[in-house]
């Protein structure tokens, strides 16, 4: 992955930043493992695999601690997936995810960026916000979903070649 350059905006006494060295790793971890519908149980070591292949977004209030987080999947040219997002309950009700959701459009590093996506179960009316609609051709678009440390040869193994 091309490590974007470092990206920072205030707004309201919270700063978002893409600093790596500001992340709070045991706060990330203990709100997606215990908190989040999508990631309930998540592993340490792999959530910080995934940190390290992606850009971390977190946002700060003014005592320096995280008020929210999101990573971004990114090839930094076409696409970008958002991910991850989440706002700590103290701080909930100020906008932190839509404005994150909106504002990380805005890394210069991410301008060539057209194509961006989410996923979110019963966050529509947030990143609505934001700018983010529904896939306009569902029927265009597959997944494919494993346990971790599954092979990907089970995946396919009683499919036609």
């Amino acid at each position: 992955m091309i490590e974007p350059a470092l990206f920072e905006v205030r707004r309201d006494g919270f700063l978002l930043s893409t600093d790596r060295a500001r992340l709070d790793v045991d706060t990330i971890h203990r709100f997606l493992a215990e908190q989040s519908y999508w990631a309930a149980g998540l592993e340490r070591g792999r959530l910080e695999r995934a940190l390290a292949g992606s850009l971390p977004i977190g946002i700060y209030a003014a005592d320096q601690k995280m008020a929210a987080f999101g990573r971004l999947v990114t090839d930094c040219a076409m696409f970008a997936y958002l991910r991850d997002v989440f706002t700590l309950p103290e701080h909930r009700g100020r906008g932190l995810a839509t404005w994150m959701a909106r504002e990380i459009r805005n890394h210069p590093d991410l301008s060539m960026v057209g194509n961006w996506m989410l996923a979110t179960r019963d966050a529509h009316a947030v990143y609505a916000k934001a700018g983010f609609r529904p896939v306009p051709h569902p029927e265009f678009y597959m997944s494919l979903r494993r346990a971790p440390g599954e092979p990907a040869a089970a995946d396919t193994k009683d499919a036609p070649l």
